[in-house]
């Protein structure tokens, strides 16, 4: 049965809501038509080193703040849904739909069983089913705990990240063109990091893709708190 129709019958029961404002939207849809004018498409340039390609479907501002804090705390509702959807949009819009493998940002395990799940396996789960992609959120572990990156500037982020990651499946990576899933990029550390590792690794090449890129004026504001 295809996802579409098990979330249309889901929702007899539980409606799906709008990840933003709370309004009940159709099952199938990802955001309220009020909503959906006032989120920002991501139209800007950015480059994470080592990777060939990024994109992220929208601009992170306080309209949609909500919807990602619920996420990172835990309350998934129907924003895994609507930021895969408009993520697996972004890369067929820019050919960078042919990868082999998509890898999701990892938890370290505390902070994954204090939240309950990982917003970025969720979001790289409907990007898979979306394009016909393959997710592996076990082939990349988190293996040190690091400091909140909301809480460091830029360069602190890099020297955080430093070392966090590990290919705890090499042969799962070697040779593949992988895209990394996340949710928020402000400052890119965390996606150059889990970019090194991979490609160290053997990854034939890696491409990085997010919900939401922090941008102008929210680049400094917002990114010693997200």
């Amino acid at each position: 049965m295809k996802h579409e129709t098990l979330r249309q019958i889901a929702a007899l029961i539980y409606p799906s809501r709008c990840p933003v404002c709370n309004d009940i939207i159709g099952a199938n849809d990802c955001f309220c038509p009020k909503c959906s004018e006032i989120l920002v498409r991501y139209e800007g340039s950015f480059h994470i080193r080592g990777s060939s390609g990024f994109v992220a479907a929208y601009e992170y501002r306080p309209d949609m703040s909500e919807a990602v804090m619920l996420m990172k705390r835990g309350t998934m509702g129907n924003a895994p849904y609507a930021f895969g959807s408009a993520i697996a949009e972004r890369l067929a819009e820019a050919g960078m739909n042919s990868a082999e493998l998509l890898v999701p940002v990892p938890m370290y395990r505390s902070d994954l069983h204090r939240r309950g799940g990982n917003q970025s396996r969720l979001i790289a789960e409907v990007v898979g089913r979306k394009l016909g992609i393959c997710v592996d959120s076990g082939a990349v572990i988190k293996s040190t705990e690091t400091l909140p990156q909301k809480e460091l500037r830029k360069h602190e982020r890099e020297v955080n990240m430093r070392g966090a990651f590990t290919v705890r499946k090499p042969e799962a990576v070697f040779g593949k063109k992988i895209i990394l899933i996340d949710d928020i990029c402000t400052t890119g550390s965390t996606l150059t990091e889990l970019t090194s590792v991979l490609l160290s690794a053997g990854a034939a090449e890696v491409c990085c893709a997010c919900a939401c890129k922090t941008v102008g004026r929210y680049e400094n504001e917002q990114g010693e708190q997200i």
